[in-house]
């Protein structure tokens, strides 16, 4: 199913401030992945069990696609993973307490599901932690462009929602706050509409639209300002998101 997964994805990758950003391909690069994800979301954040091998991986990831970011060194420093539908979502089975209401969920090709975003925890420089946090998003916004993909669920944390928000994401809550366990983490259900996003920032944010539009194939030195948001976002993450 995994081999069927990657078979029909196409394939991301470009620079972004001397950073790699790509799908993982390879045995190796899922199972850095993996271990990164165990690092967040079972040892950091204990959303998940604990697990011997120390990988953090579920049935999700046997149709879905991860992107990573990449140091110089190769060095796997950020995560996301993207379920294009009609496939299985998460928001529907182990976050379903977050659909509080008459909302249904999109299951057509123009809709997805963001899950397990996160970033390496030994960063304790919050100002990397916000760079790598913008370019996972770039990488989710470009892996959206190839995919025709307008709609994306996401499950988080309510207060890294606001802060999504501020950084120009109109993220609509699509529930109410509800302790997710085995954590008991206050989080809530968001729908984000790429073309209300696209439409918004044209006009209040229009180098913003820019950046995610336009990739390098070579390292970039070039560097954005980050916002105060941005900086938020990274110490609320830690960085991680219900997924």
């Amino acid at each position: 199913m995994r081999e069927l997964a990657l078979a029909g994805a196409r394939e991301l990758s470009f620079y972004e401030g001397g950073l790699l950003v790509k799908t993982l391909c390879n045995e190796d690069e899922l199972r850095q992945a993996y271990r990164l994800r165990h690092r967040i979301f079972a040892e950091r954040l204990k959303w998940v069990p604990e697990r011997a091998d120390r990988l953090e991986e579920d049935i999700y990831d046997a149709w879905s696609t991860l992107i990573g970011v990449f140091s110089s060194e190769a060095r796997l420093l950020g995560v996301v993973r993207m379920t294009h539908a009609p496939v299985p979502f998460m928001i529907e089975s182990e976050f379903s307490a977050c659909l509080v209401g008459s909302h249904v969920v999109r299951k057509t090709p123009d809709t997805a599901e963001i899950t397990r975003l996160g970033v390496d925890p030994s960063i304790t420089d919050r100002g990397l932690s916000a760079s790598l946090v913008k370019t996972i998003f770039k990488g989710m916004y470009q892996w959206c462009l190839a995919h025709d993909v307008r709609y994306t669920y996401m499950v988080v944390e309510q207060k890294l929602l606001r802060v999504v928000q501020r950084m120009g994401w109109p993220c609509q809550p699509i529930g109410k706050p509800v302790a997710i366990p085995p954590a008991e983490v206050y989080s809530i259900g968001g729908l984000l509409d790429l073309e209300e996003f696209r439409l918004q920032a044209a006009i209040l944010r229009p180098g913003m639209l820019e950046w995610l539009t336009k990739t390098n194939n070579v390292p970039s030195t070039s560097t954005l300002a980050l916002s105060t948001a941005e900086g938020q976002m990274a110490s609320l993450a830690g960085c991680g998101n219900g997924g």
